[in-house]
């Protein structure tokens, strides 16, 4: 049975924002009282938050589809919708949230730390909120958003200051139980540590962690044995402690070819960019076991050797606690110093960084070819949000997508880019509106600009003169003097005869005077 998971993916889903409502407020003796549609909720968050009662992913293993509640639609009278309820979801401390392509997008270190891994979609407005002196009584109202849904891995990196590593079976179990309150399960057999253990361990002032993670093994970074596997509950370590078992009766093992070994698997282990590698971490080696006679002389025999590495070496018994006192307070002196290293702790600060208006605005408009034919798509974090929130279904609330669209300047850039009447436009992703671009007259109007149903034209306040009247009457009656005095002399000119006859012959046929006698 399962009983420690330490990687999970979790599948979580944030609440749906409430639809707005388009409503008419009623009464008696007034039966059009203008528009009373309240406002759509906002829906639930999924938030992230380190609780110290939870050590382990297991309750997210067994149920991994988490999601919050929607906000529920606005009503008339101007009543809102409520928002949805957000989801707490208790994590271990150190635990790593990474999105679904591996990228790291939160470490949560620390009690109470928190992250919103999906965020509620926004409430839609009711049409009391889209009135406006020039709008006064909208038929329409906006949708509330989606909420975020997708997938995160969750990876747990234990928080510990001292890391115990060493091969199965050398003693590192018993030497966390002999330290601290820990109660492993210690057995005489390999692999009996399963999952990483934690205790806590007291020497002078210092209080400090141990990690005790599964035994390593010769091929372990190519993913034998258990220790690779868990060795990211070291990386957060300060400090490494090689246990090396003294009484081992494995043929051609001994201390200094496990230390090699081990030493070689911390290098072949990869680690977080900007993170010290575990083979350069601060590290003391133990000779264990040595309450057996054969282990304590060949503890005494490599001990040289291996101080002559560099490295300090402790020779310890956990069953007769012997050299335990010692090595707890050189562990406690590596921690200290780490610590004085790392400088004080000091509290989160909340850093608001509001985003430019002109990157809120930012969108963009591309080309593209398809199969049928090239369209134009459309990119940006306004267009994209108030597709989502319009109803389709509904002319006046295109007409409005319309209009802000024209006043973002989403139409012009298409013009610009080639676009054409008729022409395809999707605006959003693979799941974009596709719908035939027809400029409005915002865009393609020479004149003028003016909202969607008036003209500006008309509305010119601009009233003439006295003077500038009777100008333009004198300028109207001379016209129709020159008029009436070119039709007169065109009379007198004779030019009232057909067309057709009024033009003469080159000459005259024989027999015929000039004036048209015989």
């Amino acid at each position: 049975m399962v009983t420690f998971v330490d990687r999970v993916t979790l599948h979580v889903a944030a609440g749906n924002g409430g639809h707005g409502c388009a409503s008419v407020h009623r009464e008696k003796f007034k039966p059009l009282g203008g528009p009373d549609g309240g406002n759509g909720g906002k829906g639930g968050d999924v938030t992230l938050v380190v609780d110290p009662q939870t050590t382990t992913l297991l309750d997210y293993h067994r149920s991994p589809h988490r999601k919050a509640t929607n906000g529920k639609p606005g009503e008339g009278d101007h009543r809102n919708g409520a928002n949805g309820e957000d989801m707490i979801l208790g994590v271990p401390d150190g635990t790593m949230v990474k999105d679904a392509d591996g990228n790291l997008i939160a470490d949560l270190v620390g009690n109470g730390a928190s992250y919103v891994v999906a965020e509620g979609g926004r409430g839609g407005l009711g049409n009391a909120a889209l009135a406006s002196a020039r709008r006064k009584a909208p038929g329409f109202a906006l949708l509330g958003e989606p909420g975020w849904a997708g997938d995160v891995t969750l990876e747990l990196k234990t928080v510990a200051d001292i890391g115990l590593i060493g091969f199965p079976s050398a003693g590192k179990s018993s030497l966390i139980a002999a330290v601290s309150a820990a109660r492993p399960k210690i057995a005489d057999y390999p692999f009996t540590t399963l999952v990483p253990n934690l205790g806590v361990v007291e020497a002078g002032d210092v209080r400090f962690t141990v990690a005790d993670v599964p035994g390593l093994i010769p091929g372990a970074s190519e993913g034998k044995g258990l220790g690779l596997e868990f060795l990211r509950h070291v990386e957060r370590c300060a400090a490494l402690v090689q246990v090396l078992d003294c009484a081992t009766l494995e043929p051609g093992r001994d201390p200094l070819s496990d230390l090699d070994v081990i030493e070689a698997e911390l290098d072949a282990y990869p680690v977080e960019p900007g993170t010290k590698p575990l083979k350069e971490r601060p590290r003391l080696v133990v000779l264990n076991k040595v309450d057996v006679p054969e282990a304590r002389e060949l503890a005494e025999m490599v001990k040289p050797d291996l101080e002559a590495r560099g490295l300090k070496v402790f020779v310890v018994s956990t069953i007769a606690h012997e050299g335990l006192r010692q090595l707890t307070f050189a562990m406690a002196d590596l921690v200290a110093q780490a610590r004085a290293d790392a400088g004080p702790v000091e509290a989160p600060r909340v850093v608001v960084r509001p985003v430019p208006v002109t990157e809120k605005d930012a969108f963009d408009v591309r080309r593209e070819n398809s199969a049928d034919g090239p369209f134009y798509r459309v990119r940006g974090v306004k267009p994209e949000r108030w597709v989502r929130q319009t109803d389709f279904a509904n002319d006046e609330a295109v007409g409005y997508l319309a209009d802000r669209l024209a006043r973002l300047g989403v139409e012009d850039a298409l013009a610009k880019a080639g676009a054409v009447a008729g022409a395809t436009v999707v605006i959003g992703g693979d799941d974009g509106v596709i719908f035939d671009w027809e400029p409005t007259l915002i865009a393609a109007a020479t004149g003028p600009a003016a909202p969607r149903g008036s003209d500006v034209r008309l509305e010119s306040d601009a009233r003439p003169t006295r003077a500038m009247r009777r100008e333009k009457y004198v300028d109207s009656m001379n016209a129709k003097t020159e008029a009436r005095d070119e039709l007169a002399h065109e009379r007198q000119a004779g030019h009232w005869t057909d067309p057709a006859r009024s033009e003469e012959p080159d000459e005259a046929p024989a027999g015929v005077l000039e004036d048209g006698r015989d």
